[in-house]
């Protein structure tokens, strides 16, 4: 690993991160990555998801709205 980052937690955050740590077995600094990585992952899944939003409304042609099509009102 290359990249290190600095960061102030509040001290409840922190024993938290102890407790994690400690009931794992893993060191603090890897309970943070897989955290981080975890909510990243899921962060990209989510915006994956919602991918499809970009081109909603863009279709052209045929009627306004698909109701007025003969053979599927129910009038």
């Amino acid at each position: 690993m290359s990249n290190t980052l600095t960061v102030r937690l509040p001290e409840d955050l922190f024993e938290q991160l102890r407790k994690k740590a400690r009931s794992t077995g893993l060191p603090v600094a890897s309970v943070v990555r897989q955290s981080l990585e975890t909510t990243l992952a899921r962060d990209r899944a989510a915006a994956g998801n919602q991918a499809w939003r970009k081109f909603s409304g863009i279709i052209k042609g045929g009627p306004r709205d698909l109701s007025t099509r003969k053979g599927f009102s129910r009038g």
